[in-house]
């Protein structure tokens, strides 16, 4: 067995500590890694740490099935040791679903990150009038909207604003008639990642409307990568990040 081993830790993110920042959370597993006496392996130097990563951050009051932690140690047993373990360290809250041994060649987990899926509904008096009509009208405006060649929004950011074509970074898009919200798969790499946010407001802006502040309720349902692409040049197809690992025993 190698000295060290790269694992996947897929766990969920719900209830109030969605309302924790990305830095509390990493915070929040050295910690939990530690009680759990997992054999991670740390940097070397004066001040060393351990050696983990965390794929796309999760903004502060969003809830999530599916989010990831890339850790290196020295040693493991088996998938479902290390899942208890961790569950017995950790909070109701954060529950570890899965872990997995990734293969030498795999990034890691923020390198990787390709995309996002997004389950998005309305706080009840924060409606936009188009999400009121029937749904087939809104299946319709949907697909309107995914039809166009290009959707140009004005993102905004520290370094000031920029227009953007968000068409391309919106791969899915569609109605929930049953539990009425929008399920969205949406780029979320380094480079052109998309907020649900940023899609509605594209999209309610054809009607001169906007969001009204702490309207949504999102949940990020998974987090995917890339297989390697069949022919050079083009994008290989999507994968969610739990699937480049396999469970394990030693």
């Amino acid at each position: 067995m190698s000295d060290h081993l790269k694992l996947r830790i897929k766990f969920q993110k719900t209830g109030a500590i969605r309302y924790i920042g990305h830095l509390d959370v990493m915070r929040f597993f050295q910690k939990c890694l530690r009680r759990a006496e997992i054999d991670v392996c740390y940097t070397t130097g004066f001040s060393p740490h351990q050696i983990l990563t965390f794929a796309a951050p999760l903004s502060v009051g969003l809830e999530s099935y599916g989010e990831y932690m890339d850790v290196e140690v020295h040693s493991a047993t088996n998938s479902a040791d290390i899942v208890q373990r961790l569950n017995d360290a950790s909070v109701p809250e954060i529950k570890i679903v899965s872990a997995k041994l990734l293969p030498e060649w795999a990034e890691n987990a923020m390198a990787s990150v390709a995309a996002a899926r997004y389950f998005v509904t309305f706080v009840e008096d924060r409606i936009p009038n188009i999400f009121k009509a029937d749904d087939d009208s809104i299946r319709e405006a949907l697909l309107a909207f995914l039809s166009k060649d290009s959707i140009p929004y004005v993102k905004e950011s520290k370094k000031g604003t920029r227009e953007v074509d968000l068409r391309p970074g919106i791969f899915e898009l569609s109605w929930n008639n049953e539990e009425k919200g929008l399920e969205m798969l949406l780029d979320a790499s380094s480079g052109e990642n998309i907020k649900p946010s940023q899609v509605l407001n594209a999209f309610l802006g054809q009607w001169n409307e906007s969001l009204i502040d702490n309207s949504l309720c999102i949940t990020r349902l998974d987090v995917y990568t890339r297989n390697s692409p069949s022919e050079e040049g083009q994008a290989g197809d999507l994968l969610s990040m739990d699937d480049v690992g396999k469970e394990f025993s030693f």
